[in-house]
């Protein structure tokens, strides 16, 4: 049975709080961003969490290495208050979030050009029809 591994870190980037959920799955990490605005309270990330999870959209997935430890619950408490002072996302959901912004660039490009194309065959068709249209008086 295949495991899926979430995590999501919630950390302020001027000017607003941002919530980065870490989806694992098949060693395959891939990354969402969110931006909640101001700070958000614990009820409302879970609301979040339960209402848009299913509609986020992440981000290619890039190779990781997982490791499977049993941590002692203490520990666990020190681990998250460590996380807590860090800011920032980890290297790997960074390039994560690369790609996937370098894929919509890629997108919207190939979508602007197409409709740019589309525009100067339009105009061209147009300034076509005219000259027939002039021609034909004769």
């Amino acid at each position: 049975m295949d495991e899926v591994i979430c995590n999501l870190t919630v950390f302020f980037e001027n000017p607003f709080w941002v919530g980065l959920f870490e989806r694992v799955e098949n060693n395959r990490l891939s990354v969402s961003k969110v931006t909640f605005g101001a700070e958000p309270k614990d009820y409302e990330v879970y609301s979040f969490i339960l209402k848009n999870y299913c509609n986020l959209q992440f981000s290619p997935a890039v190779p990781t290495v997982v490791k499977e430890t049993k941590t002692n619950p203490k520990r666990m408490q020190r681990q998250i208050k460590k996380q807590m002072r860090q800011n920032g996302m980890g290297t790997k959901s960074q390039q994560a979030l690369k790609l996937q912004h370098e894929q919509s660039k890629l997108l919207h490009k190939q979508k602007s050009k197409a409709q740019k194309d589309a525009e100067l065959k339009r105009k061209f068709e147009l300034k076509q029809q005219k000259k027939k249209n002039k021609h034909k008086g004769k």
